[in-house]
């Protein structure tokens, strides 16, 4: 049986993410969440989420001893970013500011307020939270079965601006931006899959049988 790795670094809510796969690994694999980086190592797949300040989350994953191995992990197996996981992918944040771990190329920036309006007018509130409707760019193992348009839970503010052609999927507040990012073993994501209901279980479930090929 598989093993999947999620790493705790103490920052995120981890054990709403641990239950969500265990769920749909049941009797596929073995779901673990771990401080250990002997333990990330010997993963078959790593899981990296997190929620918070990115200065608090780069120094926690620091600290902890589990940046090399999510490093390395990333590198070579199944990947899946979460949140402030998925932006810590990128070479900087501006929330800090923040040097991250530069797995690819680009940043994450904050929402301007100064664009942050709808169609009517109306000013929009930052953090982005809520539900909100992805739509695909390029399609992508992990959304096998969920549909263009469904819609996931998000809680950020800020998001992703890859310099890399690795957009799959983008929603919009008010402005199109990328919200899932995807590169050869490695799928990172802005919103919550572990509070998307249906569409959120699909996704995980989808990893949990996904070969890291593209």
């Amino acid at each position: 049986m598989q093993r999947i790795a999620i790493v705790d670094y103490g920052m995120g809510n981890l054990h709403s993410v641990t239950k969500a796969l265990q769920r749909v690994a049941a009797g596929q694999a073995d779901v673990v969440l771990t401080q250990s980086p002997a333990v990330v190592a010997g993963a078959d797949k790593v899981v990296f989420p997190g929620q918070g300040a990115m200065p608090d989350c780069m120094r926690h994953l620091d600290e902890s001893g589990l940046k090399a191995e999510v490093l390395q992990a990333a590198r070579e197996r199944p990947f899946l970013g979460i949140c402030v996981g998925a932006q810590l992918l990128f070479e900087r944040s501006e929330e800090g500011p923040t040097e991250s771990l530069g797995v690819f190329k680009g940043e994450v920036r904050r929402f301007p307020a100064a664009r942050m309006v709808d169609a009517d007018g109306r000013k929009l509130k930052v953090p982005h939270m809520g539900w909100n409707r992805m739509f695909v760019v390029r399609g992508h193992p992990l959304w096998h079965g969920i549909e263009d348009g469904e819609r996931f839970y998000f809680v950020h503010s800020y998001h992703f601006a890859p310099i890399e052609d690795i957009a799959v999927i983008e929603a919009a507040y008010p402005y199109r931006f990328a919200a899932a990012v995807a590169r050869g073993n490695i799928f990172a994501i802005q919103c919550h899959p572990e509070k998307s209901a249906h569409a959120g279980l699909k996704l995980l479930e989808n990893f949990v049988n996904w070969d890291g090929r593209a």
